[in-house]
């Protein structure tokens, strides 16, 4: 069995959560009861309670950018990130960081972008070419 990585946040409202992950994002939802609800982020388990959000500060420094702290997300396979980000944009998602290549050329090369759920949940996504350099330094 693979190891699984498993995630529990608030959020403000399950509705608007649900449209969000399962509809804007495409993940699967799994259990749920009338205050939290499970969905299959990209392999692995996000448990999205009701409750106040963290609190999050722009302090991460990444390349050029600075970037909300902390953060969730997932890493893909280039073509699926490249699919999600048409999906992203079809859906008129606002981009705290559209899509972009940061360290083009270099060791670890990756397409991100950042966005917020519904909540103000700062998101993640990259996309590798090739998964043996995510760690490549």
């Amino acid at each position: 069995m693979t190891p699984l990585f498993h995630l529990a946040i608030h959020v403000t409202d399950l509705d608007a959560t649900r449209a969000f992950y399962g509809d804007v994002l495409g993940c699967k939802e799994g259990r749920s009861t009338d205050t939290w609800v499970d969905f299959e982020f990209f392999g692995h388990q996000l448990s999205l309670h009701l409750g106040e959000p963290m609190k999050t500060t722009r302090t991460g420094k990444v390349g050029d950018h600075m970037v909300m702290m902390p953060h969730m997300g997932a890493v893909l396979p280039l073509d699926r990130w490249l699919e999600l980000a048409d999906r992203l944009e079809q859906a008129g998602i606002e981009f705290d960081i559209p899509p972009v290549i940061r360290f083009e050329g270099e060791p670890g090369e990756q397409r991100t972008m950042f966005f917020f759920d519904p909540a103000g949940n700062p998101i993640e996504i990259k996309g590798f070419r090739d998964f043996a350099s995510v760690y490549a330094s």
